[in-house]
């Protein structure tokens, strides 16, 4: 963007409107602003009192001095994101806006650093979330990535398997998923032992195609150099200088859990995904839950948490975790309150715990004297 007389708010700093002229060099319009002008459209979503002015390339901001203050920064940073090869999102406009208001730094320099590029595509953390996970990945032997779906848990830890493997610090990638189905029963499946479980796999392999040459994958399969495997085939092996990622982990059992960190060996970096809103275990515990609690705060182990803000799919997804997690902790307080009413009522009769001499089940016959 290039610096002129215009370059600067004009109005009332401390209040009132304000106003700021900005003419952008060296980039394509359409990069900045989107297809239809989507990112232009988001750019006012977050910026709802501030109108935007395009003409050529000179971008107008005006509204409230504060606001427009904001606006400039924000765009000025997008256009940076421009010329370092970032293609804009919706979610890039979203989180350099959070990034701004929180004082993290510049979100062009967070945001644009890409793991991979394959076949033309970035792949790079777009959150700051997402970018604590993928430096945590850099920093410690095991990763556990919680949480919900679109937050980019899976696919980053993929990329940073595969750029692993690229730069020659692992011999191999393992990818892992426990084979549970999401709630329903799939019944009898017909074929070989590897046509029943390539369904429970397919996401993984979807993901290796669109992070490495198609032609490739079929070759270092078939030589292990990767190998996507179901987590019960994990048992009995040491896994030496790999790259491991275990998929899904809400769904599997503590004793699972258990057995699949200890397959860690030497040169070996190990990421755990999933989310523990979504489990999909007939009964019993599960195993990611349990391993936070026992896990959390030893050295060389790091726990990431995504949270709705780190989404990177549609815009609704976001909207839909937050209202099912507002749903999940009001029914929890109205179980905890249904309990915490009945064990009143339970010490009222005379009958709960603080008095259990008086419980029927321990009461006496009465003896005739």
């Amino acid at each position: 963007m290039a610096a002129s007389s215009d370059d600067r708010p004009i109005g009332d700093a401390a209040g009132g409107t304000g106003r700021a002229e900005l003419e952008v060099d060296g980039v394509a319009m359409v990069r900045l602003l989107g297809p239809q002008d989507r990112l232009l459209t988001t750019l006012e979503h977050e910026y709802p009192d501030v109108v935007v002015a395009v003409r050529g390339n000179h971008v107008t901001l005006e509204g409230p001095a504060d606001q427009v203050h904001a606006a400039e920064r924000l765009v000025r940073e997008l256009v940076q994101m421009v010329r370092n090869g970032v293609d804009l999102g919706d979610t890039d406009v979203t989180s350099s806006r959070r990034i701004l208001e929180r004082g993290e730094g510049s979100p062009a320099e967070v945001l644009s650093q890409a793991i991979l590029t394959s076949r033309g595509k970035s792949i790079r953390p777009k959150t700051m979330g997402q970018k604590a996970y993928v430096d945590a990945i850099d920093q410690n032997t095991i990763v556990f990535g919680i949480g919900p779906a679109g937050t980019g848990k899976t696919y980053l830890a993929m990329a940073k398997a595969v750029q692993a493997l690229q730069r020659k610090e692992v011999e191999r990638i393992i990818l892992s998923r426990p084979a549970i189905e999401a709630g329903e029963r799939l019944g009898f499946l017909p074929g070989t032992l590897t046509d029943k479980i390539d369904p429970y796999l397919r996401p993984l392999y979807d993901a290796l195609n669109e992070m490495m040459d198609p032609e490739i994958v079929p070759k270092l399969l078939a030589s292990g150099t990767v190998e996507v495997a179901p987590l019960a085939y994990m048992r009995g092996r040491t896994l030496n200088n790999a790259f491991v990622v275990l998929d899904e982990a809400q769904n599997t059992t503590p004793e699972q859990m258990k057995m699949f960190l200890t397959r860690l060996g030497f040169g070996t970096r190990m990421v755990v995904t999933g989310d523990i809103t979504q489990v999909d275990l007939p009964t019993g515990a599960s195993g990611l839950q349990l391993v936070s609690r026992i896990l959390e705060g030893m050295d060389d182990i790091h726990f990431a948490r995504l949270g709705s803000e780190d989404v990177v799919r549609h815009s609704l997804v976001g909207r839909i975790v937050d209202a099912y997690t507002k749903y999940d902790a009001e029914r929890q307080a109205r179980a905890y309150e249904n309990r915490d009413g009945a064990n009143r009522a339970e010490r009222r009769a005379g009958l709960g715990p603080q008095n259990p001499s008086r419980a029927p089940q321990d009461r006496k016959p009465r003896r005739d004297r």
